[in-house]
């Protein structure tokens, strides 16, 4: 039997290394779309199917969930990120009607300046990735406030808040 240690640091490994993979598939479509369709129209693209997905996934995540649960639903959130949380470490702000991430490390950020990709396509490219999370969070019904990575931003990466639909 493999030591649990191990196994779960080769886990981690391969999680780390799959997130990457998405990131490498993200800006491989983004420039084959770039090229057959020009820039916005690929960039639409990608938003529009990216959000999609964000959406299914919610329809399973949150379904218990409703417009006046954002702090709930953030804590759920929380509750499953990939590795404990370790994937996507965050500062978090909590109060009564709303939570807010501020996250400090993205592999799909990290595989992109890997890639050697450039400050605008860094930026478009993580715009695109937080289509997921619009389309995520979006769908509870709560207000949803996200900042996506851009230069002069730091070397952190998006800032998403979520607030109750009938907060003041």
């Amino acid at each position: 039997m493999t030591n649990p240690a191990a196994r779960a640091e080769n886990l981690s490994r391969e999680l780390d290394s799959a997130f990457r993979n998405r990131a490498d598939l993200y800006r491989l479509f983004l420039d084959e779309l770039t090229a057959e369709l020009g820039a916005e129209k690929a960039e639409a693209v990608m938003v529009r199917i990216i959000e999609k997905r964000g959406q299914e996934v919610a329809a399973a995540a949150f379904a218990g969930f409703g417009p006046n649960d954002a702090l709930a639903i953030g804590e759920a959130f929380l509750a499953v990120s990939p590795d404990d949380g370790r994937m996507y470490p965050t500062d978090v702000d909590r109060g009564p009607d709303h939570i807010a991430f501020r996250v400090k490390r993205c592999p799909l950020k990290d595989a992109w300046v890997e890639a050697g990709v450039g400050e605008e396509k860094l930026a478009t490219l993580c715009r695109i990735a937080g289509a997921f999370d619009r389309g995520l969070f979006e769908a509870t019904g709560v207000r949803f406030a996200n900042v996506t990575w851009t230069p002069g931003h730091g070397s952190g990466c998006c800032h998403i808040a979520l607030t109750n639909r009938d907060a003041g």
